[in-house]
């Protein structure tokens, strides 16, 4: 959640940041007029309650005459109180849910609009001529069932669209993608972690995905609980309701997880392969720095998100996402997307998102500095989501045979394979 005091100060600038996001202006206005309620309902509280305990004061001392008068007024003070109490709780509680609703102040170089109105910042890797190599090149799908690594009809037998088995050099691939990714997170300085797939309401909540990100969430009603859809949520949610000495920031963890979406906008989008799935799994990368380092260490996570396609030979642009486009958590957000060969065009495979004091402030975590305590920022990023990676590598390493080159850097992790040969049917 933003700042109640900044909101107050500048209410302009929060009214640009949700036009910029397309999301409700007139929210801003509800919050203000329900924060004076709870302000001004506080006062009148406390006015109450310090006449309250002045009164108690003076009845022990009053004359038989003057008790009487006194009493009277203490039981009108006593209703009084309550009422004052109840108004206090509901503006308070109003304030709060509208400022649940409230998305994170967009950072001023965003480029305003939707999806398709993002802006290209780099270009990186050569897009290859199929073309010229004398082949048309093959769809992931078709080569992973060549590499006998992905069955998708099983997957929707067992488990409906949207699911998949990793099958023999395609689960290896995964395991390969896994521990390369944890190799580089980890000799980057950050933790190792692996983390629950299932999270409480308030951990979802805080992170800031029962918001615009609801329909795609997956909730056990029975248990309360909900499957994550990024290692992010339970990553974010480690140190809630904590106070964090700043001598030990930056924290810097790398989480591995299944993740689990419903997809439940996307009818009738990638419905071929593994691109856009149900459950995948994820490595992500996530730092808790000071709220004036945030901005640099964007720039690390999508420089290590670079270091990381790069490494596996993938043609790929960086582009700075749109207002209308990042999330209600995001201040910011750089997505990688890689060149598909059959599709001709770049898809994301990665995104780092400088959620800033938004997410802090809502699951109470803190850095005390001195004597000084207040919130830390906290910033996501993604360094491998395997299925896409996977499509990714199949399809731009592929060979004319139907075979598929193995990145330098898996080849530790599946043997020295140097490539990965069709099976005999």
């Amino acid at each position: 959640m933003i700042d109640l005091r900044l909101l107050r100060e500048d209410p302009d600038r929060v009214r640009a940041s949700q036009r910029a996001r397309g999301e409700d202006v007139a929210l801003v206005d509800a919050l203000l007029s329900a924060d004076e309620r709870r302000r001004s309902s506080g006062v009148r509280f406390d006015e109450l309650r310090a006449e309250q305990k002045q009164l108690g004061k003076l009845i022990p001392k009053a004359t038989a005459e003057e008790k009487a008068e006194l009493l009277a007024r203490a039981e009108q003070l006593k209703a009084d109180v309550k009422a004052a109490d109840a108004e206090r709780d509901a503006a308070d509680a109003e304030t709060q849910e509208l400022l649940l609703k409230l998305g994170n102040l967009v950072h001023p170089d965003v480029p305003v609009g939707g999806e398709e109105d993002f802006v290209t910042l780099e270009t990186h890797g050569t897009i290859r001529d199929f073309g010229a190599e004398g082949f048309e090149p093959k769809d992931h799908l078709e080569l992973g069932q060549l590499l006998g690594a992905i069955d998708v009809e099983r997957g929707a037998k067992v488990s409906g669209s949207r699911f998949y088995f990793l099958t023999g050099v395609g689960a290896l691939l995964e395991l390969a993608l896994v521990n390369a990714a944890i190799a580089q997170a980890t000799a980057a300085g950050f933790t190792p972690m692996l983390t629950p797939a299932l999270v409480r309401p308030q951990s979802m909540a805080g992170t800031g995905f029962l918001g615009q990100a609801a329909q795609d969430v997956y909730h056990l009603d029975k248990d309360d609980l909900y499957l994550v859809g990024t290692s992010e949520v339970p990553l974010a949610a480690y140190h809630m309701d904590e106070i964090i000495d700043a001598d030990r920031l930056p924290l810097r963890y790398a989480g591995f997880s299944p993740c689990f979406r419903r997809e439940a906008g996307s009818h009738g989008k990638d419905t071929r392969g593994i691109f856009r799935v149900h459950q995948f799994d994820k490595v992500e990368m996530f730092s808790y720095v000071a709220p004036e380092d945030s901005q640099a260490e964007h720039q690390r996570l999508l420089e290590w998100e670079k270091q990381w396609l790069t490494s596996l030979g993938l043609p790929f642009r960086v582009i700075d996402v749109a207002s209308g486009d990042l999330g209600s958590s995001a201040a910011r957000k750089f997505d990688c997307e890689a060149w598909i060969p059959t599709q001709g065009k770049y898809r994301e495979l990665t995104s780092t998102s400088d959620c800033t004091e938004f997410q802090s402030r809502r699951l109470s975590i803190r850095v005390r500095d001195g004597k000084q305590v207040k919130p830390l920022a906290t910033l996501n990023g993604t360094l491998c989501a395997v299925p896409r990676t996977i499509v990714a590598i199949l399809e731009n390493h592929q060979q004319a045979d139907g075979s598929v080159r193995v990145p330098e850097v898996l080849r530790p992790y599946l043997g020295g394979r140097e490539v990965l040969e069709p099976v005999a049917k």
